[in-house]
């Protein structure tokens, strides 16, 4: 029999010591499904942008359940009953929470499944690990869904002020040196209070609250919607998408055996049986990034050119414009280009595109970030700030892209 100590602890550069409180969650962290998220990328390609944020999904779950855990202590302090089966579900539904991401965060969910969210893939994951585990995980899949009673407790893993915004603000800060982005978790926690079954934030923690969105704000345009991250993960969707196309005409493409599962079928999420997500939890970047050495010298000129732009850093040019681009500014491009590699205008469109990027920092129309005033109301932060810019920080900001080969800037 064996005698595994079950209750470790991990060393983490943002929190320093991280306890696994009990031992159903240590055998969920030991999961091959779980594991998995140490070969998933926490910031997709933004390492060819900050080469320091190579840190992974597994980082961010760790550090997620141990603020999750500071939390609950907090509230309870605060005389909000919180019983040990419900922190076991809080923690296990914030530790599970993005186990369902695929190779490179987004790329995946918008070229080889069809239309299939990470969160739906995390909830399959979550009820094939309750089935293994006989039922300990059925409250955690409530409150995850937002079907448990307890309304706050759906508010500490998804909302505007959520655990999980928490840490990937201040753990992908600190990897990828965009100071703008660190924020005092733990003054924000310490803040914490519910009041009617709903997370509010004490007022004299306004000012973290402030700072929190003004941060998330400057992450996005700094890191998450940096140029370059942008279309480098735009190119390995369009490289998928082009790998996909071939498979299916019935070329073969070198690459692992669950990277070529999703090339030869359209899965989407019905099609999701034990089978399939087995086969999905064996995707991570390791596949992709192999795929990609091996197809830049593929006899395929869009997918050999595509792949080689990513192993290589050498992108497409991305210009971004407050005014839209118009289809005659895409057709121009695409013209010169058909001439330049004697390709067809589909082809070209794999080269040439435009699309948009919004920035939100703060939703009105999501469920408020509440602030518990001395006299004991309650009021959207919005309202209660005397910071004029939140209200601007509330309006959506977009901004409008156009994408082409550098060849075409450099022969204009």
């Amino acid at each position: 029999m064996s005698h595994t100590n079950k209750l470790k602890l991990f060393n983490d550069p943002i929190y320093g010591f991280i306890t696994i409180p009990n031992t159903l969650l240590y055998d969920l962290i030991q999961h091959p499904y779980f594991q998995r998220l140490r070969r998933i990328s926490q910031m997709g390609l933004s390492y060819l942008v900050y080469p320091g944020a190579h840190h992974t999904r597994f980082h961010h779950a760790l550090g997620c359940m141990h603020i999750m855990q500071k939390a609950v202590e907090v509230l309870r302090f605060k005389g909000t009953e919180i019983s040990e089966e419900e922190e076991k579900a809080l923690l296990i539904a914030i530790l599970l929470h993005d186990i369902g991401h695929g190779p490179f965060s987004h790329a995946m969910e918008h070229s080889i499944v069809e239309n299939v969210n990470h969160e739906s893939i995390s909830l399959l994951f979550m009820n094939k690990l309750n089935e293994e585990f006989d039922g300990q995980l059925t409250l955690a899949i409530q409150v995850f869904k937002g079907e448990y009673h307890r309304k706050f407790m759906l508010q500490l893993i998804s909302s505007q002020l959520d655990m999980d915004r928490m840490d990937y603000l201040k753990r992908d800060s600190f990897y990828s040196g965009v100071a703008e982005g660190n924020i005092n978790s733990d003054r924000l926690i310490q803040m914490m209070n519910v009041v009617d079954d709903l997370l509010v934030i004490e007022e004299k923690g306004i000012y973290s609250v402030e700072k929190f969105l003004m941060a998330r704000r400057l992450m996005y345009w700094q890191a998450y919607l940096h140029k370059t991250s942008l279309v480098a993960e735009l190119i390995l969707t369009k490289t998928l998408k082009r790998a996909k196309e071939l498979t299916q005409k019935g070329i073969q493409l070198p690459c692992s055996e669950p990277l070529s599962f999703f090339l030869h079928n359209k899965v989407e999420l019905e099609d999701f049986n034990n089978e399939t997500l087995d086969l999905f939890s064996q995707l991570d970047d390791s596949d992709i990034i192999s795929a990609l050495k091996s197809w830049q010298n593929n006899d395929d000129f869009i997918l050999k050119t595509l792949s080689r732009m990513i192993i290589n850093r050498d992108l497409l040019k991305i210009k971004l414009n407050s005014e839209k681009y118009t289809n005659e500014d895409v057709e121009a491009l695409k013209s010169k280009l058909i001439t330049f590699y004697g390709i067809s205008k589909d082809e070209a469109s794999y080269f040439i595109f435009k699309g948009k990027i919004k920035n939100q920092a703060y939703s009105k129309d999501a469920e408020p970030i509440k602030i518990l005033k001395k006299d004991k109301t309650i009021e959207d932060v919005v309202e209660a700030s005397d910071q004029l810019n939140l209200k601007a920080l509330s309006k959506p900001v977009t901004k409008y892209f156009i994408c082409f080969p550098k060849v075409l800037a450099e022969n204009s």
